[in-house]
């Protein structure tokens, strides 16, 4: 009988966070031009889910129906035995620093954090709104506080950040769902679909990744995806840029 665990959920960059803030989303916000993106959402929403309730306890649907997403060049496979445990999708900033002193400059990624939202049910019953959500995710702005994402009532099941610079960590012990700890280091990364949504300002979609756990992860998890990945990426350059800034994304 295989104990390992396979985890689906959002990634950032690397970086050194002593004491993460975690992003919250205001709800009542969307940002505009969102109206397309949200109400064709909900709109499939509407004619598969009778009790939205249901996304905010522990998962009780089938993961083993969920078939992993596939970028233009796929990420490798899940190791043999594993089984999938949790599908969330995360909402939060990819952070980057620049040299003010040189616009040709590039900016450099030193983290990311992200809230993470329980979509395991959403997502394996109905798995046709599985790019759909983290385009509708983006939709909302990160100013207020928030126990669940958007109306669409997916309970929070995490928190993603880094604990140094090569050491990505998502948090999924909850009080109504323990589902273990997992420090991760990266795999392997492939471009985003070209298609992919982009970030409010424009930004592209942050690649796709496959991570292993570290020494000292919970709950028998071993491997992390990012997919479905929604703007997040950096400008080319420093130029006009301050020190430090953040980019809007989600990801699944």
């Amino acid at each position: 009988m295989h104990s390992s665990i396979l985890l689906t959920a959002a990634l950032g960059a690397m970086s050194v966070i002593a004491a993460p803030t975690y992003p919250s989303l205001n709800t009542h916000a969307a940002e505009p031009g969102a109206l397309d993106t949200v109400s064709e959402y909900f709109n499939m929403l509407a004619t598969k889910v009778q009790e939205s309730r249901q996304m905010a306890v522990a998962p009780v649907c089938d993961l083993s129906t969920v078939q992993m997403p596939e970028a233009p060049t796929p990420l490798p496979a899940v190791s043999e035995g594993l089984t999938l445990k949790h599908v969330a999708v995360g909402r939060g900033t990819q952070n980057y620093t620049c040299d003010t002193t040189n616009a040709t400059a590039a900016p450099v990624a030193i983290g990311a954090m992200a809230t993470l939202f329980n979509a395991s049910c959403l997502i394996s019953t109905y798995p046709d709104l599985t790019n759909m959500i983290t385009r509708m995710a983006l939709k909302f702005d990160l100013s207020a506080e928030e126990t669940k994402l958007g109306p669409s009532n997916l309970a929070i099941s995490g928190q993603h950040y880094f604990t140094n610079m090569t050491t990505p960590f998502f948090n999924l012990d909850r009080p109504n769902l323990q589902l273990g700890e997992a420090p991760c280091q990266k795999l392997n990364a492939t471009s985003a679909p070209t298609d992919a949504a982009k970030g409010p300002d424009g930004a592209s979609a942050v690649p796709w990744l496959k991570l292993s756990t570290r020494a000292g992860a919970t709950g028998d998890l071993q491997e992390v995806y990012r997919v479905e990945t929604a703007g997040g990426s950096a400008p080319a350059t420093c130029a006009g840029m301050p020190a430090t800034f953040e980019v809007q994304y989600s990801a699944q």
